[in-house]
């Protein structure tokens, strides 16, 4: 062979070769674990067609193989558990974990629910089953403010406080994300996305009118805090807020989300809310423009498939750009690296997990102390002088448990849950707890309907206690189209028990002098004063989890003392509040309502009692200050060993619009009978800023404020004013 053309192949080959390396190492640049994020999440843009990109942008992703991008489901549930995944840890609903004002012990669940979910997505990545459900995105929790009792989504929620509601989706969200350096344990997502709180039969079109202050000072303040706290997605609702619609509108997404909190996360919209946009609201006028809109106005990931049918019929009509669609694909493949989707499984510390780590005995100890610490006591009657409860089980020789709710898994398990093969009911938990010679029976009693067919009170009467498991279950009260058996479309008509129930109660009463315990379960605020005159206890379950039964034996036999305390003011009723339709804050909520109540905001009977006293008194702060800090000894001075829930409540200067009373810190303690407790207390001083209407601008207000340190919110067992200024 001639030398020249010898060489001229070897230099052919050479640039072959080297243009197929370079090709490939352009390929895998986005796999290339040791360059910074937005590098990767910029070379696989690159890498990408348009169609590939606009396939990515729904919920279930499709595949692209050329690149090694498998099928994904962005679809998960986790509000108090792995939900709709097959067996999980299933813990007490989100209202009853608020009920525990127990943040720390929140962040520890949230902590084993990302443990769960990690294992299940290892599981089914390894054989890969790309299902909904099993995936590392997570669309909770539910902060929206509960700021009425009718709203079936209320179980949900963190209650109706703002700074409560904070407390714990802050918990939730660092339990959920992890402490990793590199890599996030999951995605947590804030939802919905504003001023979202029924009601359920119109939640697809209503329009949200309320001002900047109620909507500063109240719907946003929990999503703000978690926004500070690096949640990695926001979800947009299905309603308008001043006849913006939610997913597509400028003040929410644009000015405030992105432009005003700097937020760096994914947005992702309710499920088929952007079909919404054009068929309910009629805010825009078909799929198209609604596709353009919600891409220019920072929508990220479509819980449709709205944008995957019609983002290319924008582009093509240059409503959108390539651009526009970079950037809205941007965030979601970020979130995507920083859970490791393209990195070696094994330099990923997640990875570990397994089958090990689901349903363990560390988590379902975990649902057990959750359930134990939400239940709320809210009577417990004298009998000779003595208080019903705790029941000594040693003297309890017969025990009747009757009631619709008492061997029900619903009652446990709430909404949006996961399944345990472990789950002990109300029966269960209490036949358990006490010796094989103590008789225990179980009846029914009565059903949700018939106000005259009732059973078990002649076994009631001859019982030395009977336990009457009542109230509501998710399929009366929760989400549009779940809660199928409610009136109002998930919602609640009226505060009411039962009918059945009630006529029960009254039954069992009339044939049994002995105790009577009605435990009820529920979502929402419920009006007992129909059965209170008829039992000698209630205590408040929520729905409990699937340790629910064991919590609730181990309160009525003393093995621990009630802690709980109310989220939610449990008013007398509808009628005392404005309106359902009205989004106003204005005679809504302990922050703002001032007449009688069953039970204030942060209510809680224990088994013990408590003695406060100043230690320090807060001081005279400036402006500029950082934090008012206090002082106080919690005194254990009854006969139990038991946990009390210390609660600061803030009253403002007298300023227009001002809140009644603001909870601003709380604290559990365990203390021992006989023994005390020191707590330092503080609130950041930024806490107590308020929204000035004239300059749009949060600002410290200055003069004389009250603090008021009690176990709910109209108890002040300490009391003490302190100045603001600017000298």
């Amino acid at each position: 062979m001639d030398m020249n053309l010898r060489r001229l192949l070897v230099v052919l080959s050479i640039s072959f070769y080297t243009l197929v390396a370079v090709g490939q190492q352009k390929t895998s640049a986005y796999k290339n674990q040791d360059l910074p994020v937005d590098k990767r999440v910029e070379d696989l843009l690159k890498q990408l067609t348009v169609e590939e990109k606009i396939s990515l942008i729904g919920f279930q992703s499709r595949p692209v193989e050329r690149l090694g991008i498998p099928a994904y489901n962005w679809w998960n549930e986790a509000l108090h558990g792995v939900a709709r995944a097959g067996r999980a840890t299933v813990f007490p609903q989100a209202i009853g974990m608020a009920a525990t004002f127990n943040d720390e012990l929140f962040h520890q669940v949230a902590t084993a629910i990302s443990t769960e979910a990690r294992a299940k997505n290892n599981m089914a990545v390894a054989k890969d089953r790309r299902l909904q459900y099993m995936g590392l995105n997570f669309w909770s929790p539910n902060i929206n403010i509960f700021r009425d009792p009718r709203w079936g989504r209320g179980q949900e929620t963190y209650g109706e406080d703002p700074f409560l509601t904070g407390k714990m989706g802050t918990a939730f969200v660092k339990g959920m994300q992890g402490d990793d350096s590199k890599y996030m344990k999951t995605a947590a997502c804030a939802k919905h996305f504003a001023v979202h709180s029924g009601p359920e039969s119109t939640r697809h079109s209503f329009n949200a009118i309320v001002d900047e202050k109620d909507l500063r000072e109240t719907y946003l303040y929990a999503f703000k805090k978690l926004v500070d706290a690096n949640v990695e997605s926001v979800m947009c609702a299905y309603n308008r807020v001043n006849s913006e619609p939610c997913c597509t509108g400028k003040t929410l997404l644009t000015d405030i989300l992105h432009k005003e909190w700097n937020f760096k996360g994914h947005v992702v919209t309710d499920c088929w809310a952007l079909q919404d946009i054009y068929e309910s609201h009629k805010a825009l006028p078909n799929s198209v423009a609604v596709a353009a809109a919600a891409i220019k106005g920072g929508v990220n990931m479509d819980c449709s498939d709205l944008l995957q049918k019609d983002a290319l019929k924008a582009l093509e009509q240059k409503l959108i750009t390539v651009k526009d669609i970079d950037k809205a694909l941007a965030p979601s493949l970020r979130t995507q690296f920083k859970l490791g989707f393209y990195d070696k499984p094994e330099d990923n510390p997640y990875r570990k997990y397994g089958v090990d780590s689901i349903a363990n005995s560390y988590h379902i100890g975990l649902s057990r102390k959750m359930a134990e610490q939400s239940m709320v006591l809210l009577k417990n009657g004298l009998v000779n002088g003595v208080k019903i409860l705790p029941v000594d089980k040693e003297k309890c020789k017969a025990i009747m448990v009757v009631g619709p709710n008492a061997a029900s898994i619903d009652a446990l398990m709430g909404n949006y849950h996961g399944i345990s093969d472990k789950a002990v009911n109300f029966v269960e938990g209490i036949v358990g707890a006490v010796a094989p010679d103590t008789r225990v029976e179980y009846d029914m009693g009565c059903d949700f309907t018939d106000t005259q067919r009732f059973n078990g009170m002649w076994a009631s009467s001859m019982s030395d206690l009977t336990v009457a498991v009542i109230g509501f279950n998710p399929v009366y009260e929760g989400e549009e189209g779940d809660a199928f058996l409610a009136d109002g479309k998930g919602d609640r008509k009226n505060m009411e028990l039962p009918a059945s129930h009630i006529a029960y109660m009254k039954a069992l009463r009339k044939g049994s002098k002995s105790p009577i315990v009605a435990v009820v379960t529920g979502g929402g605020a419920v009006d007992v004063s129909s059965i209170e005159p008829y039992v000698d206890a209630i205590i408040f379950a929520w729905y409990p989890g699937e340790q629910g039964g064991t919590a609730l034996a181990n309160l009525i036999f003393g093995k621990v003392s009630p802690s709980g305390h109310l989220p939610i003011t449990f008013y007398k009723s509808f009628s005392d509040l404005p309106d359902y339709n009205s989004y106003a804050m204005g005679g809504r909520t302990y922050r703002y309502f001032n007449k009688e109540v069953q039970y204030p905001f942060g209510f809680g009977l224990s088994y013990s009692t408590f003695g406060y006293n100043w230690i320090q008194k807060p001081e005279n702060v400036k402006t500029t200050s950082d934090k008012i800090s206090m002082q106080i000894k919690i005194e254990n001075t009854g006969q139990y060993d038991a946990d009390e829930v210390a609660q600061v409540y803030i009253e403002y200067p007298n300023v227009d619009r001002m809140p009644l009373k603001e909870l601003k810190a709380f604290k559990r303690v365990s203390i021992t009978k006989g023994k005390s407790q020191n707590l330092t207390l503080e609130i950041p001083l930024q806490e107590l800023q308020k929204w000035d209407d004239a300059k749009k601008q949060f600002r410290i207000y200055e003069g004389k404020y009250t603090v008021k340190i009690g176990s709910n919110s109209r108890d002040a067992q300490l009391e003490a004013s302190f100045e603001i200024s600017m000298k």
